[in-house]
């Protein structure tokens, strides 16, 4: 295997076990304890289309049970391979003494060589991208669970240097992996101003994450991107365009989760606008997209979408549905997620999802006439700290505080102080203190 380049030596040790790419990646990833690898990404390993870095190198010879030293020797091979143009520009030309019109030519094949030597200046390479494709799945993942002032700087930090990287000189190959990380960025930072209720910065990323997943022609991100615009859609009252836009993401070919995040966002906003059928229909497309999910997701955290989080879309969407049946389906469903929370990793809580799920079930035991329920299913959130409640939570405690001071409960002591309770909730988790003091525009 002297002279066998990084790629060939990939697929032979493959293909020898009968692994296909996933099954090398999910191989790397229970070594590591994390989802950094996908089956495309070794793809890109086996052909060449980037170099596998010193890191990543010690797993894989762990994941085919070789040296990392014979990884290392075809690494430079490779290497070698891909630096011979430049070494040959290196070598002395042999001496003519050039007539009027070779001169112009050689000239002209100077002009070229000066551009060869552009194309090597390079900003960021394999490792660069690499490093940066990490630090976007760990902020993936850790934004479900962890407080908003804990990334949101980071966030920030970390787009706008994948923004300068994109306005110096790379290879095309990277180019388009930094377009992707850009993309997950910008996304995040919407999804910031999302949880803070600033709807318009948050439609701003959105559309710069758009921009940055077309130029790259990600599909995957293209769909998510339309998920975030329905979120936004939604939350500002457009709910028709809401269901327009998860619809059109639906148009994408991505794999993973996509799917049935994008059809529980088409039901959620249907059954608000009262669109029973509709949103009863696109319940069942987001059962069976989870049920026949094409690949896995790339990217963890709040670019996947688990089950846990689908049945808490499940109960919101049951209980705009209305009906007693659809209430009860509210409560199975909002019950089942924050089961399936509990029983995940701590990173992979989703704080946001288990407060709406239990306001969710809150609401369903107050609509089957059970205020005892209602105001056991609360005591979790109103013990959640403030400054981790969403502006979606916040709107959520105010509804039901309203609900619960309506006139069909009589004015009854026990509904009233239920109310008061959330709506001091609500004041304090709305308040100032309980938000950043700078967004990441």
């Amino acid at each position: 295997m002297g002279d066998t380049g990084i790629g060939t030596l990939l697929i032979r040790l493959r293909t020898g076990l009968g692994w296909t790419q996933q099954r090398v990646a999910d191989e790397y990833n229970a070594l590591e304890g994390r989802a950094a690898k996908t089956g495309k990404e070794i793809g890109r390993y086996e052909r060449e289309a980037r170099i596998p870095v010193p890191y990543t190198r010690r797993y894989l010879a762990q994941v085919f049970g070789i040296d990392i030293g014979v990884l290392d020797r075809a690494v430079a091979v490779s290497k070698g391979r891909q630096g011979g143009d430049k070494a040959a520009e290196t070598v002395p030309a042999r001496p003519v003494v050039p007539s009027r019109s070779g001169a112009m030519s050689v000239a002209d094949a100077a002009m070229s060589a000066d551009f060869a030597r552009f194309i090597a200046q390079r900003n960021a390479d394999e490792f660069v991208v690499e490093q940066l494709e990490a630090d976007v799945a760990r902020l993936a993942r850790a934004y479900v669970s962890h407080p908003l002032m804990e990334l949101y700087i980071e966030i920030k930090r970390l787009r706008d240097g994948a923004f300068e990287l994109l306005r110096g000189r790379q290879h095309p190959r990277q180019t388009a992996d930094l377009y992707v990380a850009a993309s997950r960025l910008c996304g995040l930072s919407a999804h910031v101003c999302l949880d803070l209720g600033d709807y318009d910065s948050a439609a701003t990323h959105a559309r710069t994450a758009r921009a940055c997943a077309e130029a790259a022609g990600h599909e995957g991100m293209l769909a998510w991107v339309r998920a975030v615009e329905s979120l936004i859609a939604y939350w500002t009252g457009r709910y028709e365009q809401a269901a327009r836009l998860a619809q059109a993401g639906r148009h994408h070919r991505a794999p993973g989760s996509i799917g049935a995040r994008l059809a529980s966002l088409e039901a959620r906003a249907l059954a608000i606008a009262g669109d029973r059928v509709g949103a009863v229909a696109a319940l069942a497309d987001a059962e069976r997209s989870r049920e026949a999910m094409p690949g896995h997701d790339e990217v963890p955290g709040i670019f996947a979408f688990p089950a846990a989080k689908q049945f808490a879309y499940a109960g919101t969407s049951h209980l705009a549905v209305g009906g007693r049946e659809h209430v009860q389906q509210a409560i199975v469903s909002a019950g089942s997620a924050i089961r399936l929370y509990r029983s995940a990793a701590d990173d992979d809580q989703s704080v946001g999802d288990l407060l709406a799920a239990h306001v969710d079930l809150a609401r369903g035991h107050l609509l089957l006439g059970d205020l005892d329920g209602t105001e056991a299913m609360l005591g979790f959130v109103l013990d959640s700290p403030p400054e981790r409640m969403s502006a979606s939570i916040v709107r959520r405690l105010t509804a039901l505080g309203r609900e619960l001071g309506g006139p069909q409960y009589g004015g009854a002591a026990h509904a009233a102080h239920l109310s008061e309770r959330l709506q001091h909730t609500a004041v304090l988790a709305a308040s100032p203190a309980a938000h950043p003091p700078e967004l990441p525009t």
